[in-house]
């Protein structure tokens, strides 16, 4: 399937009349007054700095069954509020409960020293501060040998991570190692990933498994470092543990107490991990909704997750994508008050465990489902759209197409359309719609590096949005709804061919799936 560049794509008129005809060099672009209206709100009256401010300075991170991400959903439907829109929040299941406290970690011998580190989401507290030993894993060839040396572990914490021979960035290789080093150190770095992942297998566990070995044989806490590659950035994931603390330390300072594990020195650190078990939570959607005028049966659905992981702000996954629906929601109600179908917003919860808040909503309102013109999801980073799928619905390129034609050329003109494209098999909650056979798209950012270095890691922070890309988004979003709204035809569902595998079997369409709506069994 080719890629197009949007300008390739034929304009469709709708029955609402737009002059795209250029004038003179340097005259102004003609656009229909409500996108106009759309254009000069967001660079002249935008509320986005202070709802990313309130959002991630005031609340913080929302990790799905946290007291803050039951502030985010009632921050949200209150900003919604505000404006006059219609909104509620919408239950779908519950979550463990648990508030993330303080988090100090000291190595204590052979020196002192404050450790870069934080507690795992949802891992058990210290209670009071813990000082123990730090030892490695064992040169263990198979399950019986490493089974063997388990009781050794009590008492100790212990480092389960890989250890990282260097701590610079593949970028910073490449850019100053000779040709001849670069291929010498990347060598041995895949090398090393390989064995550590065919030691894992050899003593017959894994990432869920391990730790709870380790837990029952007595380990006084659990430390790893998930390095994403980049100088700084470690991901902040879920504690594998019931009863004692799971840590994540800086590749920095991990390297340093393994070497001196290694070396026999035998390391110490005080770790003071505070939390709160908390009792089973509700898990809730914000939805919001703006009543259609005309077909009030039919919808246009903005959609973002709000929950986020909580080892930073969650800034760029996915705060930026709730600021950028909040503020089309804003700029809809205010500039576009006769909108044909009803428009709302979803702000997913728990996204992050597996869609369930898309999922549940999927599944608890199958009067909505039925009537939906299209949805338009906003998930990867702070950059600026560039790419949009149909997502495998043969006609999409027609209605995706006629909408774009009214998008300003300077936001429109860096997004690249791939028509019809494949379904979205569970990257961002639009995949919870395609399963359902609804047209749903991504609307997918520039990187900005997002996978590398923000992507659910301790650097996803407020410094990191890129406040006039954001702004881009918003014009996008604005000015496809609009459109979808006004358009006279309901979105066709038809379905692409779906082709074949590497082994000649037709690939299917992505099945619906049952959201999670309990955290029991989960991993």
């Amino acid at each position: 399937m080719k890629i197009n560049k949007l300008f390739s794509i034929p304009v469709l008129v709708l029955t609402i009349q737009f002059s795209w005809a250029q004038g003179p060099s340097g005259s102004k672009e003609n656009l229909h007054p409500v996108v106009e209206n759309f254009v000069s709100e967001v660079n002249s009256s935008s509320q986005l700095e202070d709802m990313a401010h309130e959002l991630l300075d005031g609340i913080g991170p929302r990790l799905v069954g946290s007291p803050e991400m039951l502030a985010s959903n009632e921050w949200a439907a209150g900003k919604l509020r505000g404006w006059g829109i219609d909104a509620q929040l919408q239950q779908f299941g519950t979550w463990k409960g648990w508030q993330r406290g303080i988090t100090h970690v000291d190595m204590t011998y052979p020196r002192l020293k404050s450790l870069s580190a934080t507690q795992l989401a949802w891992s058990p507290s210290t209670r009071k501060p813990i000082e123990a030993e730090v030892i490695i894993l064992p040169k263990a060839s198979s399950k019986a040998e490493f089974d063997q040396w388990l009781p050794s572990v009590k008492g100790k914490v212990v480092l389960m991570a890989q250890y990282q021979k260097t701590g610079r960035s593949d970028v910073q290789i490449k850019e100053f190692a000779t040709p001849e080093l670069y291929e010498k150190l990347k060598a041995e770095k895949e090398q090393d990933s390989k064995d550590f992942r065919d030691y894992i297998k050899n003593i017959g566990y894994d990432n869920n498994t391990l730790p709870e070995a380790l837990e029952k044989a007595g380990a006084a806490g659990i430390a790893i470092s998930n390095w994403t590659g980049i100088m700084g950035a470690n991901r902040i994931f879920g504690a594998k543990t019931m009863n004692i603390p799971m840590i994540d330390i800086g590749l920095e300072d991990y390297g340093m107490l393994f070497r001196l594990a290694e070396k026999g020195v035998h390391p110490k650190i005080k770790i003071d991990a505070q939390s709160k078990k908390l009792p089973e939570a509700k898990t809730f959607n914000t939805i919001g909704m703006i009543k259609g005028k005309e077909k009030p049966d039919e919808y246009v659905i903005l959609s973002a997750h709000l929950d986020s992981w909580d080892g930073a702000q969650g800034a760029t996954d996915n705060g930026t994508g709730v600021i950028t629906m909040l503020e089309t929601m804003r700029i809809l109600k205010k500039y576009y008050p006769d909108n044909k179908r009803t428009i709302i917003v979803g702000l997913w919860g728990s996204e992050e465990q597996g869609l369930n808040g898309s999922r549940g909503f999927v599944a608890d309102n199958p009067e909505i489902i039925k009537g939906v013109q299209a949805v338009f999801n906003q998930d990867n980073g702070t950059g600026r759209v560039v790419n949009i799928s149909g997502q495998g619905f043969v006609k999409s390129y027609d209605y995706i197409g006629k909408w774009l034609s009214a998008v300003p050329k300077k936001v429109r003109e860096h997004i690249k359309t791939d028509f019809p494209g494949m379904p979205g098999g569970g990257g961002s909650d639009h995949a919870s719609f395609v399963a359902a056979g609804v047209p749903g798209f991504s609307l997918s950012s520039l990187n900005w590096d997002y996978f590398g270095y923000t992507w659910h890691t301790t650097k996803d922070t407020y410094d990191k949005i890129v406040f006039d890309e954001v702004k881009n988004n918003v014009i996008l979003t604005a000015t496809l709804a609009y459109m979808a709204s006004e358009d006279p035809e309901t979105t066709s569902r038809e379905k692409r061919v779906m082709p074949r595998d590497e082994k000649g079997n037709p690939v299917k369409w992505p099945e619906m799936k049952e959201p999670r709506r309990s955290s029991k069994d989960y991993k």
